[in-house]
């Protein structure tokens, strides 16, 4: 039986995910946590599969982290979704860096977005204890989806949601080839549209050019997708 621990002290909130994950796949354990102490003496004495924490605990402004840290430690590889009203925009790097798998703002996310996420980590977390991995790698670019130390860009680590991480490695996959919106719409589990994938992107590249300011290999192809530009590939078809 898959155990989930979520970690919230709003319990309208906390009772909400528990519902949602319920309602998702039947049958999983829910434990709720709410406070910090509580939540790392769990993590201590239970293995889960899934934590869903939020960064504020009561009045301890980063209690998250500290649970986040406790996890890590612990050398388990426990994936961690951090649902949050802080701003992704700020919190979603610094979450990523301390090893959590996605991050989530409340109210700007529906219960689809939240199931959908859950079980994305989930079937990612199945994969990786299984050995089902399809890592790429060239001298640049060191890529495995299902790990969470991936992407590598020229030794340094890309801070990218799962979404994101799927979306290049379908571009990568497919590197010198035009990758259509559609075959993108096959790893994005929701906001199937052309304005969401464009979007997702625009942020891996903001990401890579926090370590190279000259990235420059994906390339809009107008009306079409986009393309992963690879020099060598490029030259051999010449």
């Amino acid at each position: 039986m898959l155990k989930v621990a979520v970690i919230e002290d709003d319990r309208p909130t906390s009772n909400q995910l528990a519902e949602w994950i319920l309602a998702a796949r039947p049958g999983i354990r829910v434990e709720q946590w709410f406070t910090r102490d509580e939540a790392e003496a769990a993590i201590a004495r239970e293995n889960y599969d899934l934590v869903v924490l939020d960064i504020e605990l009561g009045r301890e402004r980063h209690a998250g982290v500290a649970i986040i840290n406790a996890i890590n430690k612990g050398g388990r590889g426990t994936p961690v979704l951090v649902v949050s009203a802080m701003p992704a925009t700020i919190y979603r790097s610094i979450m990523k860096a301390l090893d959590a798998w996605d991050y989530l703002q409340k109210t700007t996310f529906s219960e689809s977005d939240f199931v959908d996420t859950f079980l994305e980590i989930l079937r990612t977390a199945h994969d990786r204890e299984h050995g089902k991995t399809n890592a790429a790698c060239s001298d640049e670019l060191s890529l495995d989806p299902l790990r969470q130390a991936a992407p590598l860009w020229r030794g340094k680590r890309v801070n990218l949601p799962l979404t994101a991480q799927r979306i290049l490695a379908t571009l990568y996959e497919k590197r010198g080839q035009v990758v259509s919106y559609e075959e993108f719409f096959q790893v994005v589990k929701s906001g199937r549209n052309r304005d969401n994938v464009r979007k997702h992107i625009s942020a891996i590249r903001e990401a890579f050019r926090e370590f190279d300011e000259d990235f420059d290999r994906i390339e809009n192809i107008p009306m079409r997708g986009f393309r992963w530009s690879d020099p060598l590939a490029d030259a051999a078809r010449r």
